[in-house]
């Protein structure tokens, strides 16, 4: 039965590997996708806007559908409709067929993401040892390729759908075939819904939710200004700029690879407040910088500080509610996106108003609150290894119901 496990882990990966690829693809190619379409300076930040909107409600959505629908079903086919509403984006002529296909990736990555994130959790809760940062490691890698592919077809001057074609060709089968092997609810293999057990206290929710959101304005940071930073503030080239974002990328990736074995060996808590550490040091040595190079190590520390925040942050929402973890999960989820969207307008409104300098430490001082709330990831038992680690062999036909 363990090979049930191990088979689940595997195909759920993947699944997160192709969610980093094809939303990597999206957001590095907004320029070409603004120009295919003619869509003005003004009406893109609309375009961009509604992305995470909508995917909100996706998982506002996802959180009544889980209590009908088992994740991994819910996750077997939003993700396919992820993939073709993406090659909807790089094959449509017509500013409406825009707005339809970005509708339909916003919707469906929501759904995605949350439910993604249920069967990671219920899968980390079954192994009784911390998996969920091998995970994002895995959405990382995705992203890394995601946006090395977007750079080729950038480079070749490829049409978008020429782009995202063969991506989609290959990794919309794959996905499929995976989720034959997805794991819910604690590793039950049955088709049957799982209960959920207790309501999910959104005053117990808060922290947790906070913590996400400080984590997406600094990950928007690095992903929407590094570039126009290290260019214009700090005077680095135009080939230069384009590397911090890559850097940041590597070392999130890395971080998250090693980072099990530290939630293992130390616990939750202290990995997060590891994190928090590092990430608020990053943010100062981007801010007082004094040229390109030192910027550039500070966004190496943001990539290993910021990367461990948010697999933890589902972790612990699952192991705070575990009989209600898919609501609490889906309703977590819907805070990725507060982050994304208050992000990037926020420094940019700072940096136009005061300096860009000054508008890094403000979420330098949001990335360090989390310290406050550092205690909320020590709900239950978050120590994995060290003598608390569960026996490896699972029955998966006994396994406790959500996280």
């Amino acid at each position: 039965m363990t090979d049930v496990l191990r088979r689940g882990r595997a195909s759920l990966a993947f699944g997160f590997f192709a969610q980093g690829a094809a939303f990597a693809l999206l957001v590095t190619r907004i320029p070409a996708i603004q120009d295919r379409y003619g869509v003005s300076d003004a009406l893109l930040p609309v375009f961009l806007a509604a992305v995470p909107i909508l995917a909100g409600i996706g998982s506002v959505t996802t959180e009544q559908l889980v209590k009908r629908v088992r994740p991994s079903r819910l996750l077997r086919w939003s993700q396919p409709v992820v993939l073709l509403a993406l090659l909807g984006v790089g094959a449509g002529n017509q500013v409406t067929e825009l707005a339809v296909s970005l509708a339909v990736f916003g919707l469906t990555v929501g759904a995605l993401d949350a439910s993604m994130n249920m069967l990671g959790v219920s899968l980390q809760r079954t192994y009784g040892r911390s998996i969920m940062l091998g995970f994002h490691a895995a959405y990382s890698l995705g992203g890394i390729v995601g946006a090395s592919l977007a750079w080729v077809g950038a480079h070749w001057h490829l049409a978008l759908w020429v782009s995202y074609l063969p991506v989609v060709v290959v990794l919309l089968p794959a996905t499929f075939l995976g989720s034959r092997w997805y794991v819910d609810g604690g590793g039950s293999v049955t088709d049957a819904p799982k209960a959920e057990a207790g309501p999910v206290v959104f005053r117990l929710l808060l922290p947790l939710c906070l913590v996400m959101t400080f984590a997406y304005i600094g990950d928007s940071t690095v992903s929407n200004w590094s570039a126009k930073y290290l260019q214009d503030t700090l005077g680095g080239s135009e080939q230069l700029a384009t590397v911090p974002y890559n850097v940041y990328m590597v070392t999130t990736l890395l971080g998250r690879s090693i980072g099990d074995f530290g939630v293992r060996r130390f616990g939750a808590v202290a990995v997060v407040r590891l994190g928090a550490l590092v990430a608020g040091a990053g943010f100062a040595v981007v801010a007082g910088a004094p040229g390109a190079w030192v910027g550039m190590l500070g966004f190496t520390l943001l990539g290993l500080g910021l990367c461990v925040l948010v697999p933890q942050t589902f972790a612990a929402a699952g192991r705070l509610f575990q009989g209600a973890s898919d609501t609490a999960i889906a309703r977590l989820n819907i805070f990725n996106y507060v982050g994304f969207l208050v992000g990037s307008p926020l420094v940019g409104a700072l940096g136009d108003a005061w300096s860009y300098r000054g508008a890094m430490l403000v979420p330098m001082v949001l990335v360090l609150v989390t310290l406050v709330y550092a205690r909320s990831f020590a709900a239950g038992s978050d120590r994995y290894g060290d003598g608390h680690e569960r026996p490896r062999t699972a029955d998966v036909g006994r396994g406790s119901n959500g996280l």
